[in-house]
């Protein structure tokens, strides 16, 4: 029987926002009792809770989160156990891991224990530009962090535009906590808003082993 692993970020109006500038705000329109039905407005930003950078979020030509084949958020996926790391997660602490081409890899850091409506953490676990060029060497299909942001205190951004240079996908706010590291299938469908930089996603793994 295949296992369901919910890895999204649930979304809510005291959730965790990058740096704690980006509410979610919800308002309802409508009521049973008023109304007859129950409606709600969303004010989001794109980047918030679970969802995926297209290479237009740091490239004036890239390409919009609808123009992403969807392919490249789907397959087969590796979680990758780096809670021991407490800064950057660079090529050294990559390489003992075996990581294929064409997978989907997913970083499970110490980020994942934090509550998902705690205040923004400054300090969290980010990719360091090695361990990207080391990813983009195996040609991995996307990747995947269980924070609100892939990289911090970059002033040129390089783990972002390296990766979307490559139009390989950014997953953020992944929640991993619950998952054991190992393979899975990833299914990460981002919502198909037209010609923007990002979009918040369902993600979820299949997990073949149960």
């Amino acid at each position: 029987m295949t296992r369901i692993i919910d890895i999204s970020w649930p979304i809510s109006s005291t959730m965790t926002s990058y740096k704690n500038n980006k509410p979610v705000i919800f308002t309802q329109t409508r009521t049973i009792e008023t109304g007859g039905m129950r409606e709600t407005n969303i004010i989001i930003n794109t980047h918030t809770g679970t969802h995926v950078d297209a290479p237009s979020h740091k490239l004036t030509a890239g390409k919009t989160i609808d123009q992403l084949p969807l392919e490249s958020l789907i397959g087969p996926a590796v979680v990758i156990d780096l809670s021991h790391i407490n800064e950057a997660i660079t090529e050294q602490d990559l390489q003992p891991h075996t990581i294929n081409a064409g997978e989907i890899v997913l970083l499970k850091t110490k980020n994942s224990q934090f509550a998902p409506d705690a205040p923004f953490v400054v300090d969290f676990v980010y990719l360091a530009a090695s361990g990207v060029a080391f990813l983009i060497k195996l040609n991995v299909k996307a990747v995947g962090i269980d924070y609100l942001g892939i990289e911090r205190n970059s002033p040129n951004h390089e783990t972002h535009t390296m990766l979307l240079a490559q139009e390989m996908p950014i997953i953020e706010g992944l929640r991993l906590d619950h998952v054991t590291a190992g393979r899975y299938e990833c299914i990460c469908l981002p919502i198909p808003v037209i010609g923007l930089e990002a979009a918040p996603a369902r993600a979820i793994l299949k997990d073949f082993s149960k």
